[in-house]
């Protein structure tokens, strides 16, 4: 099975009009993960130049995941839904065939 960052990855490639801001915790910090169109880019700290080093450890525990049109902007984000739970958000993937 894939990891959960990159079913992520893949739900954005197939839902191109939105962006999931995810919250994270990683070895005790929070972060805030951007993923759309397949890609991910911490909010909070630098992004490696290789993409096959994952934005989202496998250990990474989500604390809540929002959905958010595109473009995102940052100073007006147009939220689609908020606050979803990781179970709320695997049915989605799951109804993304991912």
């Amino acid at each position: 099975m894939s990891s959960i960052g990159k079913r992520l990855e893949e739900y954005t490639a197939k839902r191109r009009q939105e962006v999931l801001l995810v919250t994270v915790e990683i070895a005790d910090e929070q972060d805030t993960i951007a993923i759309f169109k397949g890609f991910s880019s911490s909010l909070m700290r630098p992004t490696a130049f290789d993409a096959d080093v994952p934005v989202m450890p496998d250990g990474a525990n989500i604390l809540n995941i929002d959905r958010v049109t595109s473009p995102y902007n940052p100073e007006a984000p147009r939220y689609i839904q908020q606050g979803i739970s990781w179970s709320a958000m695997e049915a989605l993937l799951s109804g993304a065939g991912v």
